[in-house]
């Protein structure tokens, strides 16, 4: 398994600069998902891993080795797409030992090597069908199993499973975890889909209008966002508008509408900056009442839904604005459409952006 070093990359489409100056490391043996919106750049990015796209700029290295003007057949690469591309006309067995007949391997070893990936994928008891007697889970296992027959340097997967329902995505997803930290592989992942990222990923870079907005663990991505899109796009859609009336180096009181909150902070902020308190709907409460050590705002509900697993209650301000609250059960039995209420949060939930 190798180290993947993207060093200051940039590729371009025509005037449209899809990445801009991407540097990132990928240790052998971990697990690293490029998350973002479509259009962010982080197909393109996964591209020039894999030796599809020619960067404008910059360099790729495998351990140390720069295989930047090094062809895709010649960097033994696994690659899995949502559109899987397995053969129709080949049974398992032949599909997964495709890439080993491109090597010219011995027939034997290929024979073991396809045998001991149908078992580590749990599909040796089907190894003479053919795809299309398959389900989209089998499909997709069988796509794995012959991405890594190859023993790849790294895996490549990019939205691999976009097209299933969401049941069977979840299913793939939890395989898939426990296959690469099985084999120990080195894995780059592709997807917009947030909750997936965090599952899977040993580190994320979450990646906007071709740039690493931010790099790091899945626990630090989704409580410490160094910016405002980081926070946004993982979920934290409460952005109240502020202003600082007080600061030093560890923390600030923000004004906002008639309410002054104190919150840590990393950068000092100066008095009479505009900020954005940002707190994510799940540490948001809401009822009648709250504790003295918490930080409210007093609103109406506005709207309920019912989620399931969870309730989301919409609370407007008397500022115009509105904050969101997604409780797993109402706090209070009372609280109903049009009901007042504090919707209330402990300081050091509060994530602070300049405006």
């Amino acid at each position: 398994m190798a180290q993947v070093a993207l060093k200051n990359i940039v590729a371009r489409y025509g005037s449209f600069l899809a990445v801009d100056h991407v540097s990132l490391t990928i240790e052998s043996g971990q697990f690293v998902t490029l998350l973002g919106p479509s259009g962010c750049g982080k197909s393109s990015t996964l591209r020039i891993v894999a030796g599809l796209l020619q960067p404008d700029e910059g360099a790729v290295e495998f351990d140390g080795r720069n295989v930047t003007a090094v062809s895709a057949a010649k960097r033994n690469i696994g690659m899995v797409f949502q559109s899987l591309a397995l053969f129709p006309h080949m049974t398992v067995t032949d599909n997964v030992a495709f890439g080993l007949r491109m090597k010219k391997m011995p027939q034997a070893d290929i024979e073991n090597q396809v045998r001991r990936m149908l078992q580590i994928v749990r599909l040796d008891h089907l190894a003479d069908r053919y795809p299309a007697q398959m389900s989209g889970g089998q499909q997709q296992r069988v796509a794995l199993a012959r991405a890594l027959a190859v023993t790849p340097s790294i895996l490549i997967l990019d939205e691999p499973f976009g097209a299933l329902d969401r049941k069977l995505r979840e299913a793939m997803q939890v395989e898939l975890h426990a296959l690469t930290r099985q084999l120990g592989i080195t894995a780059l992942f592709v997807t917009h889909d947030q909750e997936e990222a965090l599952m899977l990923s040993d580190s994320i870079a979450v990646m906007n209008k071709g740039r690493v907005e931010q790099f790091g663990t899945p626990a630090e991505i989704y409580r410490a966002p160094r910016t405002e899109f980081v926070a946004d796009f993982m979920g934290m859609t409460n952005f109240l508008p502020g202003e600082v009336v007080d600061s030093d180096s560890s923390s600030a009181k923000v004004r906002v509408g008639s309410a002054v909150f104190s919150t840590s902070v990393k950068d000092t902020i100066a008095p009479g900056e505009a900020v954005k308190l940002a707190i994510r709907p799940e540490k948001v409460m809401i009822g009648h009442l709250s504790a003295a050590d918490m930080c409210f705002l007093e609103g109406h509900i506005r709207q309920i839904t019912y989620h399931g697993n969870a309730s989301r209650y919409v609370v407007d301000l008397p500022d115009g604005g509105s904050i969101i609250a997604l409780q797993q059960q109402s706090p209070e039995a009372s609280l109903a459409v049009g009901s007042n209420v504090r919707a209330h949060w402990s300081p050091e939930d509060i994530h602070l952006f300049r405006a």
